[in-house]
Order: C-alpha cells, then sequence, then structure tokens
C-alpha cells in the first residue's frame, strides 16, 4: 500500500508541473492533459524500471543479510520481501505502460488536430489533419510504446498463469522476455518528439511581440500606437519606457524574441543503466561461479515421491536455511529451479543436499535421469553404487528468511508437507552443536497429509532428540507432528520412531490456543515465526502473529518464499 502511495504521490507531483510548468505552455496548449499524464506515467516508469531488478539480485541480498552489513533484525526483514517488491514494481510497470501508451495515443490525435501554424518547431505531425496512425508508425517512440506494452503483458500473464495453475515453464520463458523491454526502454528515448520551451525570460508564455504583424488580430493599446505607429519592420527599442497601463496587463508582457524549443534530454537511460549494469554483472559472476559442475555422491529415494540427492563442490559455503538453484541441461537447456538445502557444508563435511518432491515434468525428467530407468532386461546396479549420474550444475547458495531462525532466543518453526526442506538444515546444524547460536528454545510444528511423509526426516528429528536429552536439554526443541487425513490411528513404523510417536497428533493444529501457550510460556520476549507451507495456513499465521497478547509476548512472522 504505501509503494503504491509513494507512486501516485509521484504520478501526481509530475503531472503538476507539466500542468504548471511555463517551459511546457504551448506543448500543452497543443495537446492538453495527454502530456502531463504522458510525462508523468513515464516518471513512474522510470522509477519502477529502476528498482524491478534489484530485488533480482540475489547475491548481493545474500551478502548484506551474511555479512550483518544490515545490523538492524528489522532492516534485514525487509530483505525478504524482495519478491513481493519485484512483483509490486511489475504490476505498477503494467498499469502505467497502459496508461503511457493510451496518454501517447491521445497525443497523436492532438499532434494532428491541432497543427501549429505558428510553433512548426513544436509539430510531430507534418500537416494539420494528417493520419494519427501514420504518425504512431512515423514516429519510433508510439510504435516502441506499443511494443513495450506487449511485452509486459506476455510477463504479467506469465506471472498471473504460473500463479493459477503452477506451469512453470509459461512463467520461465516469458519472464526472459524482460530483455527484449530493456533494449525497447533504452531506444525510446531517441525520438525527441515532446519539446519544451528554453528561453522563458526572452518569451513568457502568452507575450505580446511588437516585431510581428498582429494588426488583424490583435487590439493594441492606442498609447502604444502612438508611440510606434509602425512596428511591423522596426525592432522594439529597448531603452524605450513602456505605459503603465501596458505592463501591468500580464497578457501583454513584452516579448524580446521568438520562443525556441527543445527536446527533452533522455532520462531513461540515467534511471535504468546502474541496475541494468548491476544485475548484468551478478548475472555474469553467477554463471563463473556455477560453471563447474558438482559432483553426485549419492541419491535416495523417501515415501511419497520425494528424492534426496547429495553432492560435493569445491569451495561451497552455504549456511543454514539457504537454497540454491539447480541446473541440468539433460533435462532442460534453459530453465533452472530453486531448492532449499536440507544439509549445508561444514567443517567436518563437505557434503550437501537437497530434498526435490517431483511435481511437474522438470522435476520428473530429473528423477528418470537419475535413478536411469530402463525397460531392458540388464541387470541395473544398486542406486547407491551408480555413478554415471547427468551434469548437474548449482548455483548459490542464496539468502531466505530462515537464516533468522538462529537469531531469536524463541523460534516457531511451521511446516507444511515438503516444506519442512527448510528446516531440515537448520536441524541438522543443531545436531552438529547448539550451544554456539543464539536460540535456546525452538518449536517445531510438521502438518501432513500422509503417515510415510514423516518418514522424510524421522532419523534427524529422533537423532536430534535423543542428543539433546543427553545433554539433560529436552526442553530445547518441542515437536508436532500432525497427520492432517487419515482413516484412523497410525503411527511411524519401526522402534527407533517412539520418540515421534508419542508426538504424532490426529488433526490439524488449534493455531490460536497454540499462540497462546507459547506466549504463556515465553512471557515478554520476541518469539520468531517461520512459516513454509500452504497459504492458508501462512495466513493464519501471519494474522495471529499481529495480535496482541496478555503476556507482553511479541510475535514476528516470516515466511519463505522464492
Amino acid at each position: 500500500f504505501s509503494w503504491l502511495s509513494l507512486n501516485v504521490w509521484l504520478f501526481w507531483k509530475t503531472f503538476l508541473l507539466y500542468y504548471q510548468g511555463l517551459q511546457y505552455y504551448y506543448l500543452h496548449q497543443m495537446l492538453g492533459l495527454g502530456l502531463c499524464v504522458s510525462r508523468a506515467s513515464a516518471s513512474v516508469l522510470n522509477l519502477n524500471c529502476c528498482l524491478v531488478l534489484l530485488p533480482m539480485c540475489r547475491v548481493l541480498l545474500a551478502f548484506l543479510r551474511g555479512s550483518q552489513k544490515v545490523v538492524s533484525r528489522k532492516t534485514r526483514r525487509l530483505l525478504d520481501k524482495s519478491k513481493t517488491f519485484h512483483v509490486m514494481c511489475g504490476v505498477t510497470i503494467c498499469i502505467f505502460s497502459v496508461l503511457h501508451v493510451a496518454a501517447h495515443l491521445v497525443n497523436a490525435l492532438n499532434f494532428s488536430e491541432n497543427y501549429s501554424e505558428e510553433f512548426l518547431a513544436l509539430n510531430a505531425a507534418n500537416y494539420r489533419g494528417e493520419d494519427p496512425r501514420k504518425l504512431l508508425f512515423a514516429t519510433g517512440n508510439f510504435l516502441n510504446c506499443g511494443l513495450r506494452v506487449k511485452v509486459v503483458f506476455y510477463l504479467i500473464t506469465g506471472l498471473a498463469y504460473v500463479l493459477g495453475v503452477s506451469n512453470y515453464d509459461i512463467f520461465w520463458y516469458t519472464h526472459n522476455l524482460f530483455f527484449v523491454f530493456y533494449m525497447l526502454l533504452m531506444l525510446h528515448v531517441s525520438g525527441g518528439v515532446l519539446k519544451y520551451q528554453t528561453n522563458l525570460e526572452e518569451h513568457p508564455p502568452g507575450c505580446f511581440n511588437p516585431n510581428k504583424t498582429l494588426r488583424e488580430n490583435t487590439t493594441v493599446p492606442k498609447t502604444f500606437e502612438e508611440t510606434f505607429p509602425d512596428y511591423t519592420t522596426e525592432p522594439f527599442p529597448e531603452d524605450l519606457s513602456v505605459p503603465e497601463p501596458f505592463v501591468q496587463n500580464n497578457f501583454m508582457r513584452i516579448c524580446s524574441e521568438e520562443p525556441k524549443f527543445q527536446s527533452h534530454f533522455p532520462e531513461t537511460w540515467f534511471w535504468i543503466s546502474g541496475p541494468l549494469c548491476l544485475y548484468c554483472v551478478e548475472r555474469l559472476y553467477r554463471y563463473i561461479r556455477s560453471n563447474k559442475p558438482v559432483t553426485i555422491t549419492s541419491v535416495i529415494t523417501h515415501p511419497s515421491n520425494v528424492i534426496e540427492v547429495r553432492m560435493m563442490k569445491d569451495d561451497f559455503k552455504a549456511r543454514p536455511g539457504q537454497y540454491v538453484i539447480l541446473h541440468c541441461p539433460r533435462v532442460s537447456a534453459l530453465e533452472s529451479h530453486p531448492f532449499t538445502l536440507t544439509m549445508c557444508p561444514t567443517d567436518t563435511k563437505a557434503t550437501f543436499g537437497v530434498h526435490l518432491k517431483v511435481v511437474g515434468d522438470w522435476t520428473e525428467r530429473f528423477r528418470d535421469l537419475l535413478l536411469l530407468h530402463s525397460n531392458q532386461d540388464t541387470e541395473i546396479l544398486p542406486i547407491f553404487q551408480q555413478r554415471r549420474y547427468p551434469k548437474l550444475y548449482v548455483d548459490g547458495p542464496f539468502g531466505s528468511p530462515f537464516e533468522e531462525s538462529l537469531n531469536y532466543e524463541v523460534s516457531l518453526c511451521v511446516a507444511g508437507g515438503i516444506g519442512v526442506t527448510p528446516f531440515a538444515s537448520i536441524l541438522n546444524t543443531l545436531l552438529d552443536g547448539w550451544k554456539c547460536y543464539k536460540l535456546r528454545r525452538l518449536y517445531f510444528i510438521w502438518v501432513c497429509r500422509d503417515i510415510e511423509s514423516f518418514r522424510w526426516f524421522a532419523d534427524l528429528l529422533c537423532m536430534l532428540h535423543n542428543k539433546l536429552w543427553q545433554e539433560n536439554r529436552p526442553d530445547y526443541i518441542n515437536i508436532q507432528l500432525y497427520l492432517s487425513q487419515t482413516d484412523g490411528i497410525q503411527k511411524i513404523i519401526g522402534e527407533k520412531y517412539q520418540a515421534l510417536n508419542s508426538r504424532l497428533l490426529i488433526g490439524r493444529p488449534r493455531w490460536k490456543l497454540l499462540f497462546a501457550e507459547i506466549a504463556k510460556c515465553n512471557r515478554r520476549k520476541t518469539i520468531g515465526v517461520f512459516c513454509c507451507g500452504p497459504n492458508k495456513i501462512s495466513k493464519i499465521l501471519h494474522k495471529l502473529s499481529n495480535s496482541s497478547n496478555s503476556y507482553g509476548t511479541r510475535f514476528e512472522y516470516n515466511k519463505e518464499s522464492f
């Protein structure tokens, strides 16, 4: 809402500048409000086209978050809104691009109908009544605006489609059109159609020019006629004292020369060149960094169509909660997909891993390549002995909100289904050692539809539980597992999972009571709330985090979003 208000404020201020500015007086007389709307929308577009790329500079955001250059936790949390800010800028660009083109269509019509015989330099048309459609194609700016709106339309519809039906292919390919958009944006400034007056002191707008023949159109004061009976050929003397009534009439201010007009200095490149260069440099750096394929050490299949991929890469370092982008050329030459790290490299082991749920064409093809499915009768080696994996490139790691979970004294982590992956790396880190972190109590809530899903990280949860019991800190982690759909009482199979069976609940969490209990046990503390799961759960947690309680406990909400 605040970003929308800022854009509206900028639009209105620029609108008033062109509506009231004397340097645009003659152009405004010709074009009317079309001038003001086109220039005001252009200023909003310049700002948003400048900022829309910054949230996509993932390396920069990860550096700011991880290097502690941003000391304030509240400011660091703003970095986690990068995707939301990117979408807001994109929607704003779409809306004001349509408005900008509509205003220029009106301008083309006005250029044709209001052709100026007096100020030829202002005209975009060659003669009065010229076909406006001819102006649209003959003038590069008008055509360029139309093409840019078409590209923005593809960008926004691609985003809307992926949000509606989760088709990542459409989103990916349409969003790569932003290169075309910025090329058109750079070319847009070359036309110089709209011009402003440069000599306001010598020629105030609406002034009276005695060097021109105006007898047929202008009623000249009698005093002036007696002083200059023939003023059509002689220049107006500079040392003449003008009669008082003539000076006081603002409409008849004297001008000493004809108005001079100049095209606007191109400003778009000034706005977008910096962020565009920064983005290109970062993409080049990411390409160089991820140019060497990783070594896949093992592939493990889990229940409910989930695959774990463990790999190694030289000089790869990551923090718990971060994610990487995987690119497999044999699956797709262009597509890359983000996956949260479930295992981070440490000082003692260089292995890191991800869990991916097989949903969609990309993950299905990737799974088939990893598992080497074959219809032949030849003997297939066990998956742990396979070494002929496809080439896999890893870009990252990149920051996420879950890096902050270890920086709170108390954290509430809520996962829905495969949304548990961001917390797995945090649990693995705590298993290696928890005393070096600020975190002193962790509430871990995991909601799944089927019992088999809990087996993805059942071993990890049991090992962490047993470790904390051995260290006399059983209260460090509070594990609650919820089975939302069941035909009866079920338990996680296996004697070693007894610690989890006692924490397995049937149904859905009663979130309001859960928050009240946590607030009561942690009076006057700030609790970090982290969620990765369905939007329905996310909205409930966000609402409860913003609610007040009688214990003085403050909840800070964080949500995972790629």
